[in-house]
């Protein structure tokens, strides 16, 4: 008699992919005038729907979707970002992606509306102290002044020649989400824009 090797149960545990940054974040120098922080993993989900479908997905999401151009709205640690007239990014650190996308699909069943998973797309820079805005325009034509980008702003622009979203936290902390791709270039221009203040 044959015994057949049994295959050991799948698991569900979903694969995180490892950070295109951890080796370069790892060797980054502290610099007092500007902090580097390759943050940690985040459930990303891009919505578009129209106005009956807005405020569904808010309730589900935790946090009311901005209807201002260019604005984030945050609660609880989940962060609701403006992109286009009828397109969020909803950022939720630490939290796996499946549970909110389900929550939205069913509080949105019905309403015409486009719900995309983008988490293992991007990641996120924090780019924070005095002279973060200064580094950033290193790489970046917008007016980071708190006049004409304020806190609480967020817009889709380019560093170099890579497509960010930039958000501002705090007068002096901003955060950036790129694609995985371009992490590494971008993460080495902010180092190379931050050199001189060493």
């Amino acid at each position: 008699m044959v015994e057949s090797a049994s295959m050991p149960p799948a698991t569900t545990t979903p694969l995180t992919p490892a950070s295109p940054l951890a080796a370069l974040a790892a060797a980054s120098r502290d610099v007092a005038a500007v902090r580097l922080v390759a943050l940690g993993p985040a459930a990303r989900l891009v919505f578009r729907g129209r106005a009956a479908a807005i405020g569904p997905a808010g309730e589900a999401f935790g946090v009311p979707l901005p209807r201002d151009a260019c604005r984030f709205n945050a609660a609880n640690g989940r962060f609701a970002l403006w992109l286009g007239p009828d397109e969020w990014m909803l950022l939720a650190p630490g939290t796996e992606a499946a549970p909110l996308f389900g929550a939205i699909e069913a509080a949105t069943t019905g309403l015409p509306h486009a719900l995309v998973d983008v988490s293992a797309r991007s990641v996120g820079i924090e780019v924070a102290g005095e002279k973060a805005a200064f580094v950033l325009n290193q790489g970046n034509p917008l007016d980071l002044s708190l006049a004409a980008f304020p806190v609480g702003m967020c817009t889709r622009t380019l560093f170099h020649k890579a497509e960010i979203v930039l958000v501002r936290h705090a007068p002096d902390v901003f955060h950036v989400d790129v694609w995985r791709s371009f992490a590494p270039y971008v993460w080495e221009l902010l180092e190379d824009a931050r050199r001189e203040l060493a």
